[in-house]
């Protein structure tokens, strides 16, 4: 793992020839995608695609059997003998965000211990500045008034933003999203959009896996199409998803129309 200085207008994450093995099984096939600092990238596809393994070896949570990978000025190179402790992991975990399609929230404690347990635990930020953060970042998904609420007392919708709130508490460069609208009973799918939407007007570099095709074709400044383990289209949201030139494209965003 290396550092290099990242230029004003750089690329946040630059991914080249990713692949992911599990014995046999290739769940990525040499996968390479640039995101730009403040730039929302979708990425759409179908269920077992490999999208979500994608998303989990940006985050290290999948180590990838071969490739490279920059976020911000750090660089890594796979399948080459060297792995990562867990300490260079953790720190480099730091800065890229994490939210999943189940909460994963600490059943423990509540709304506001849960954002504030990163910086306190991980970072060492003293407990008086991580709470001011944590109700700061609980206020800008809209639950102020949950802080001392316990998990199991939220709709799935409230603990998903909980969840948004606590990755944003490590003050990440880069934010991975997978399918965090996907568990939620159709009613609460909004709320959590609401969430998403603020933060890319607010230029979070954002990686986002996800099947609300209306709403990439919103706010995504990019779509990638991923299929087999292969990215297979890319390009503007407009372009990719009203004009694509990919029949396996074309028939999986036939099921999307009326």
């Amino acid at each position: 793992m290396m550092s290099e200085p990242l230029a004003a207008d750089a690329v946040m994450v630059e991914v080249k020839d990713l692949t992911k093995s599990y014995g046999n099984v290739e769940a990525v096939k040499g996968v390479s995608l640039l995101v730009r600092r403040g730039e929302a990238q979708f990425v759409i596809g179908p269920s077992g695609c490999g999208k979500s393994t994608f998303l989990r070896c940006i985050n290290l949570l999948e180590e990838p059997s071969s490739g490279s990978m920059r976020v911000g000025e750090t660089a890594i190179e796979f399948g080459r003998g060297h792995r990562m402790s867990a300490r260079e992991q953790a720190r480099f975990r730091s800065n890229v965000g994490m939210v999943f399609q189940q909460f994963h929230l600490f059943p423990h404690m509540t709304a506001l211990q849960n954002v504030m347990e990163g910086p306190v635990t991980v970072k060492r930020v003293a407990r008086a500045q991580a709470r001011h953060q944590a109700e700061a970042l609980l206020a800008k998904v809209g639950l102020a008034d949950k802080r001392d609420v316990y998990p199991r007392h939220l709709s799935g919708g409230q603990a998903q933003r909980v969840a948004i709130a606590r990755a944003l508490a490590m003050q990440p460069r880069v934010m991975l999203l997978d399918e965090v609208t996907s568990a939620l009973d159709p009613e609460l799918v909004g709320e959590v959009l609401e969430v998403i939407r603020q933060l890319t007007f607010e230029g979070m570099t954002m990686i986002v896996v996800t099947h609300e095709m209306a709403f990439a074709r919103e706010v995504a400044a990019r779509v990638v199409f991923m299929d087999a383990g292969l990215i297979l289209e890319e390009g503007s949201a407009e372009e990719l998803l009203d004009r694509p030139r990919n029949p396996r494209l074309q028939s999986f965003l036939r099921r999307f129309r009326n």
